[in-house]
């Protein structure tokens, strides 16, 4: 036998010992708690990060100050990168205590004026003595000498104040409080806009469901002098109950909610005159059932334009209405559909400092699309941007307002980009080029983006980015890779084929960590399928979450593709479910699973399937209208019957009961209990007012009717995701269920 000299093997025995923290640290293991709860272990970043309007590209961030544990502002320039000022919180909390307001115990929200003025409204979450939200404009550059300025306190307003929107010019805010809209201004502090008594008639809140690209229910006029809101009557539509048990006995709480072929909400506009604190309503005329979406003020702010859609959603009108007297100007043009809908999502954008020019976001030709129209009528609309791609976001102008600059799929259906185009047409400028998902900010000159960059392998970086030429001017963060330590698989992307044999479809495949090809492996398939919603992109992970690398970790193949009908892929791909919800999904999610079952890894006996929402509605679909190919499901707050969803949803993509009564029958999970094969769980929220308690409870009775068995769980006083600590409860529940049955 050979021996090794006593110096030669200690000298291997300190090799190996420098090397085990390193082996130890990429041993961890992710828990359930750290899936859901760990921030630590997401992708760095710069919180509150924008550009400050009016200045020479300065931009602004909100840091953790390791070192004091305390939060501070970041204050840049471009112009000057070695010139950076820093505000701690404390030093904030001083000067809004001269100014005799109680601390803040972050820095909120900050709103800048301009360079050196920001405007915050101290949170007073230390104390909580105050009734109002102390609202001051504070000048940063005295924050950071040794003789501190008062902030000027702007105004207050009521701390129970909901859906808050301050107005472009920084020195008013309009909010809600039940069904009532107030404004408050310096001397005229929680003014009622609205005096309605009736709970069912509500002011400034978003209308329609939140469909249509609608956020909020307030819009304020560029100066400020006017503010605009939604006033939805809703006395017409029928109560539905939900029930609070947090309380002894129990209280029965209705909402409206507007069921499919029923009788919807009516909505007007009004518009409020701060200076004669008067309101007229735009005459939006007949019919009453008809969705106002999409508004905006011309630069002037003598004109309110509305796309005004129909409630069969197949025609839409651009109108133009006078903000003074409210009446109807004209048309501007016209959308229409005679094979399935039209879907307004964006309001128009003037080109700055131009009341005649003007965006409008399309799908008219079969992919979201940037037009130019001219609202004089002189010349015709302009298409700037063509193909068989998405433009997803308008960035702003840039080269003195001669080009627009935006985000889009053109590089790939997995990728955003940053490209410009001038506004009399030709050919794209790509500014971005590196492979991955970028998300931006344009810089008040136009000149710079805050280019937010990750990938499939890069977590998170952040840096400005030249206009001009595409290159990088500052970097920000890198940020570190956070599991790093933890012992994951790898996430790879994949194509397919859709059912017709020719839509490519894209995947990602999690493989287990230490993968030995021989074995066979259980397999998680994770899906939503429905509208709007891509789960498979070009960022980091490959857009899953750390529950689905925990599943890896445990031993489980996690797959999901998006199939037809979902988001960011264009009319035809989204539009191949219309009235026929839940069947083009599902043969596609069933090449999928023909993917799957090719790799020799994946034991075929062993797949499961979970979704939530339109996922629990497809996974309760595949489990029953595809019965077996699944040995266990898990639906989280599913749609079983589309007639019990809401009206402008599913009215869009089904028509009417009335209309498609097939379509309904045919989408209906309540015919196919009986078909059910494996273990099934469903999932609810008791007060989800999006999808109501009682599909789930439907689909439990009948299989109760049918002597079907399947397992169900219920998250008490939980809306349509359970959130917060009891997320981690609801994870551990479905991974128990898979580990018992997969």
């Amino acid at each position: 036998m050979r021996t090794f000299p006593l110096r030669r093997l200690l000298l291997a025995l300190l090799l190996v010992a420098a090397q085990l923290p390193a082996l130890q640290a990429q041993q961890k293991r992710l828990t359930m708690a750290d899936a859901f709860l760990n921030r630590s272990l997401q992708p760095e970043n710069l919180r509150q990060l924008s550009w400050i309007p009016g200045s020479k590209d300065e931009y602004s961030y909100v840091r953790l100050k390791t070192s004091e544990q305390q939060d501070e502002l970041v204050i840049s320039s471009l112009q000057q990168p070695g010139n950076v000022t820093s505000i701690p919180l404390s030093l904030l909390n001083a000067s809004l205590a001269s100014a005799g307001s109680k601390r803040t115990a972050t820095f909120s929200t900050i709103r800048w004026v301009k360079s050196g003025e920001f405007v915050i409204t101290a949170d007073n979450q230390v104390f909580k003595t105050s009734v109002s939200n102390e609202t001051y404009h504070v000048q940063a550059s005295a924050l950071n000498s040794v003789g501190l300025t008062t902030p000027v306190r702007l105004f207050g307003y009521d701390q129970a104040a909901d859906n808050v929107e301050m107005d472009p010019t920084h020195t008013r805010v309009a909010f809600t409080k039940d069904q009532n809209l107030y404004v408050s201004l310096a001397g005229r502090e929680n003014e009622a806009v609205t005096q309605e008594t009736n709970p069912a008639i509500v002011n400034g809140q978003a209308a329609h469901r939140s469909e249509f690209g609608i956020t909020k229910g307030t819009f304020w006029s560029p100066t400020g002098n006017r503010l605009a809101y939604y006033r939805m009557d809703q006395t017409m539509v029928t109560d539905y109950p939900l029930v609070d048990i947090s309380v002894t006995p129990a209280q029965a709480k209705p909402f409206k909610y507007p069921m499919a072929g029923d009788k919807s909400h009516e909505v007007t506009v009004g518009v409020y005159d701060l200076n004669t604190r008067k309101t007229v309503f735009l005459q939006t005329g007949e019919p009453k059932e008809q969705y106002l979406t999409n508004i905006s003020w011309s630069p002037d702010e003598k004109s309110i334009f509305v796309a005004v859609l129909n409630r069969g959603q197949n025609q839409m009108q651009l109108r133009q209405y006078d903000a003074a007297t409210g009446a109807f100007v004209k048309t501007l043009f016209e959308e229409k559909s005679d094979k399935d809908f039209v879907e307004p999502l964006h309001p128009l954008e003037f080109v700055p400092g131009n009341a005649k020019y003007a965006l409008w976001q399309s799908e008219r030709d079969g992919n979201n699309h940037l037009y130019l129209y001219d609202l004089s009528g002189y010349r015709k609309p302009l298409q700037l941007t063509k193909g068989s791609w998405q433009v997803t976001d308008v960035l702003g102008f840039a080269d003195n307002n001669r080009e627009v600059v935006f985000q889009s799929t053109a590089a790939s259906p997995l990728q955003r980009r940053v490209y410009a185009v001038k506004l009399s047409g030709g050919k794209l400028r790509e500014i971005t080029r590196e492979t991955g998902t970028h998300t931006a900010t344009l810089s008040p000159s136009g000149k710079q983006l805050l280019d937010v960059f990750s990938s499939t392998t890069t977590p998170r970086i952040i840096r400005t980015v030249s206009v001009a030429d595409g290159k990088t001017t500052q970097t920000l963060l890198t940020a570190p890779n956070p599991v790093a330590e933890y012992q994951l698989g790898e996430t790879k992307m994949v194509t397919l084929k859709a059912a017709d044999g020719q839509t490519d479809l894209y995947g990602r495949l999690i493989t287990p960590p230490n993968f030995d090809p021989a074995k066979k492996y259980p397999t998680v398939v994770y899906l939503y399928g429905g509208p709007h919603v891509q789960l498979v992109t070009d960022s980091w992970l490959g857009g899953s979450n750390l529950w689905m690398q925990l599943m890896a970790q445990k031993g489980y193949v996690v797959f999901t593709v998006d199939s037809r009908g979902s988001g960011n892929r264009g009319s035809a791909f989204e539009r191949a479910t219309f009235r026929q919800l839940g069947t083009v999904e599902m043969q596609d999610q069933l090449k999928g699973v023909d993917y799957l079952k090719s790799l020799p890894y994946v034991d075929a006996a062993r797949i499961g399937i979970h979704g939530w929402s339109f996922g629990g509605f497809m996974t309760t679909t595949l489990m029953t209208r595809s019965p077996g190919t699944f040995k266990v499901g898990v639906g989280g707050g599913p749609v079983i019957d589309w007639r019990l969803y809401e009206i402008m949803y599913t009215e869009r993509y089904m028509d009417t009961p009335q209309e498609n009564p097939d379509g309904y029958a045919q989408a209906n999970l309540l015919n196919y209990v009986d078909k059910l094969q494996g273990k099934l769980l469903l999932i609810h929220g008791t007060i989800d007012d999006v999808v109501v308690w009682q599909h789930s409870l439907d689909y439990l009775k009948t299989a109760v009717d049918k002597g079907v068995q399947l397992d169900y769980f219920v998250y008490p006083g939980h809306p349509h995701n359970v959130g917060g600590k009891d997320r981690v409860h609801l994870y551990q529940k479905i991974t128990d269920y898979f580990d018992d049955n997969l």
